[in-house]
């Protein structure tokens, strides 16, 4: 029997946003039980939101620390490859989410060294020199989808959606039907939208 081609997807995320992680975990899920190859893409929530005048405090302070990981990401991508997006944005995603630790520069350092890369890459966090790609970046994604909605952004053979929005990480086979089932929207000529309030908040384990 002939092995079919595995499909290829584009997933954009901001490593401060808990939804993309659970769906960036229920996609290597989906790895082990269809075939199924991701790029990793950042897009940026401050840039997202940053002509917007409506967000509280906290958000805007939020929002005031997102530029260093997401410049990380593509410092590191721009000198070592794309393949090292994945291990940074797993190790930076388990200590902001899982972990819960402290998000100062020794966070980043440790998660560049559990990724293979030198420490002194943080020094890209605080750099405006990768915001233009940062951006270009964002943009490739967020244009895909409309300005409304936020990350993370998937794109499949053509069509792309924001979400899927799902607590907690759909493990196994599990992962494998919802896999089928956004697939299955997807390809419906003019599909939009499903959505309903979250009842729960985020669960990473």
């Amino acid at each position: 029997m002939t092995e079919q081609a595995p499909v290829e997807v584009d997933f954009w995320f901001d490593p401060l946003c808990p939804w993309a992680w659970i769906t960036s975990r229920w996609m290597l899920e989906v790895a082990q039980v269809r075939p199924v190859t991701t790029r990793w893409h950042v897009m940026s929530l401050a840039v997202l939101n940053e002509k917007r005048e409506d967000l509280s405090e906290g958000y805007r302070e939020m929002l005031s620390k997102a530029w260093g990981p997401v410049r990380l990401c593509v410092a590191a991508e721009q000198k070592f490859g794309h393949e090292v997006v994945l291990p940074l944005y797993t190790a930076i995603g388990t200590k902001f989410h899982n972990e819960k630790a402290e998000r100062n520069r020794q966070l980043f350092e440790t998660a560049l060294a559990e990724a293979g890369l030198p420490a002194d890459l943080a020094d890209a966090m605080t750099s405006t020199e990768y915001d233009e790609l940062v951006r270009a970046s964002h943009a490739e994604g967020i244009e895909r989808v409309g300005y409304e909605v936020g990350t993370p952004v998937i794109s499949i053979e053509g069509a792309s959606i924001f979400g899927p929005v799902v607590s907690p990480i759909p493990r196994g086979e599990a992962a494998g039907k919802l896999w089928d089932g956004v697939r299955l929207v997807m390809q419906a000529d003019g599909f939009f939208e499903l959505k309903r309030s979250r009842y729960r908040d985020p669960i990473f384990d």
